[in-house]
């Protein structure tokens, strides 16, 4: 089970030469549906406009499962999510939407930035408190299949 997050079409614009979706656009189709968790999380555009707080990618792993092809869609799932005092750790799935094979993992580790600063700064309490109740809800429908399960310093 899974944390449904956002549908995509695949547009011309992001098919490559092979017929398919390139490497390059799968990332930012992870990217942009993981916005939808950042928001709910006061930590995504709104906040990085209004607070100057936001994340930022340090290291990802992404797997290419089954190809897409223009116009089909896409669901992105989260299927993990963890976090320590300054940093998320994610991992999302892209399904192809009819034939629901899996094409595509992305897990990422992020850190909490103070913008103004351009440092690493600790979540505020209420942040945290989204997060662990996020996590406590949803936690018995996380994978367990991880990469960075050390990079967490709890």
């Amino acid at each position: 089970m899974s944390e449904f997050l956002k549908t995509f079409k695949i547009s011309k614009e992001w098919v490559d030469y092979n017929s398919h979706l390139n490497m390059a656009y799968y990332v930012l189709i992870f990217d942009k549906a993981w916005e939808v968790m950042l928001e709910k999380f006061q930590m995504g555009e709104t906040s990085a406009k209004t607070t100057k707080k936001s994340t930022m990618v340090v290291e990802t792993h992404t797997t290419y499962n089954n190809e897409v092809k223009e116009n089909e869609e896409v669901n992105i799932n989260l299927i993990f999510f963890d976090h320590d005092k300054k940093r998320l750790h994610y991992k999302l799935e892209m399904i192809e939407k009819n034939s629901k094979k899996l094409s595509s993992t992305i897990e990422m580790i992020s850190l909490y930035v103070d913008l103004k600063e351009r440092r690493v700064a600790e979540f505020e309490e209420n942040k945290l408190k989204l997060m662990d109740n996020f996590i406590n809800v949803n936690k018995s429908q996380f994978t367990s299949d991880l990469k960075f399960s050390s990079k967490l310093k709890k």
